[in-house]
């Protein structure tokens, strides 16, 4: 169960309405540390930053529309010991679905963390959020623009710019299984913010001072959410539909990953990819030069590097349940290749077969995890 809030907003500056929200927060012990997007020194950008002192909430901005890094990794790292102390994280609605998935492999603890989710406008590409930031000489004008249509749920890019694949054909704008949602859609966030709190957490914002809530929802944002979602599975369904038709078979796939230089970027960035021995960093993969000079003169010539598409198939294989879409790999790899919308694509059929959505409940257990005589049984027969 969750309780409602609004926050008012005061000189159409919702980011310094949450500034004060969260330095009651850490102020009144709330939370001991907090997780939140920083302007970075240089201005034409933001990064996760982990926050002690209240007066060092300067410069933040939780809505800020760029996503460097896939914080559930960075979650991984301050939870999967004991960081002696609560900590808060302010993350967007990817962010937390790749939080639940590790906590199914163990590698996030929730017993001192906080999730504070935010609705996604959508981000851009880090590079393209500091072009636009110079351009307009004021980072926060970037975030203004995108909030005028939260109300509708009708976002309109920077002109000239285009939000991240990934953001477009994303089912889930708003977040799910956090603590607190502050919510943007279906209000004037320059007006005033819709908060949404779990019952425990509820009651100590009530009892310390920090937030009065009530039992009220918001009509309007769940119809503003609907209908953007719908919006949105109409473009994922496009992208995935000429993604297919043009990788039918190994030899079409292999064309589309053709200038992939196996780099490893798209595995770093993937929140999901979390193995601290991995094959593709052994001598399975990695071969020795006789190897490689035997093939060529068994073939007559050998592709280096070697074993491209075989590492794309191998990752596949072992996380495409669990892919929750946050698209960080497309924004990794250096040759722009589609890795997101294949595992997006490829991962809507696996999904689907087992009945199983990434990030809708830490009590779901991953298919990679249970075995089932008749797992892989269609209705009508073997597929």
């Amino acid at each position: 169960m969750s309780k409602g809030a609004v926050l008012k907003v005061k000189n159409n500056d919702p980011v310094e309405a949450l500034r004060v929200l969260f330095h009651d927060f850490l102020e009144k012990g709330v939370v001991d540390a907090l997780l939140i997007p920083k302007k970075l020194p240089s201005g034409d950008g933001y990064c996760q930053t982990l926050i002690r002192d209240p007066e060092a909430l300067v410069d933040i901005n939780p809505m800020a529309p760029t996503l460097p890094v896939q914080s559930a990794r960075l979650i991984s790292h301050l939870t999967v010991t004991d960081p002696g102390c609560k900590v808060g994280a302010v993350l967007k609605s990817c962010e937390i679905r790749a939080v639940i998935e590790l906590v199914k492999f163990l590698q996030v603890k929730m017993d001192r963390l906080i999730l504070i989710g935010v609705d996604c406008l959508g981000t851009y590409e880090p590079s393209d959020y500091a072009k636009m930031s110079r351009e307009s000489g004021e980072g926060v004008s970037i975030t203004g623009s995108l909030l005028k249509g939260a109300k509708e749920g009708k976002i309109k890019p920077h002109d000239g710019y285009d939000l991240r694949l990934a953001c477009q054909i994303c089912e889930y704008p708003s977040p799910e299984n956090a603590d607190m949602i502050i919510g943007l859609f279906g209000h004037d966030p320059q007006r005033e913010l819709f908060i949404e709190v779990c019952d425990d957490l509820a009651g100590e914002l009530a009892q310390k001072g920090v937030l009065a809530t009530n039992e009220e929802g918001s009509a309007s944002r769940d119809q503003v959410i609907e209908r953007l979602t719908e919006e949105r599975i109409k473009k994922r369904d496009e992208v995935f539909d000429a993604f297919r038709s043009k990788s039918k078979g190994l030899q079409d796939l292999m064309d589309v990953l053709s200038t992939c230089i196996r780099c490893h970027n798209c595995m770093v960035a993937c929140p999901i990819c979390y193995c601290k021995e991995c094959v593709f960093r052994t001598p399975t993969l990695e071969h020795k030069a006789d190897q490689l000079i035997r093939w060529a003169d068994r073939k007559g010539g050998v592709r280096m590097p070697t074993d491209t598409l075989l590492f794309h198939l191998i990752r596949l294989s072992h996380m495409v349940t669990s892919c929750i879409g946050c698209g960080l790999c497309d924004s990794a790899c250096p040759n722009d290749l589609p890795v997101a919308t294949l595992f997006r694509a490829v991962g809507q059929k696996v999904q689907g077969m087992f009945d199983y959505t990434p990030g809708r409940s830490v009590d779901e257990e991953p298919p990679v995890a249970t075995f089932r005589e008749d797992e892989l049984q269609a209705e009508s027969g073997a597929l």
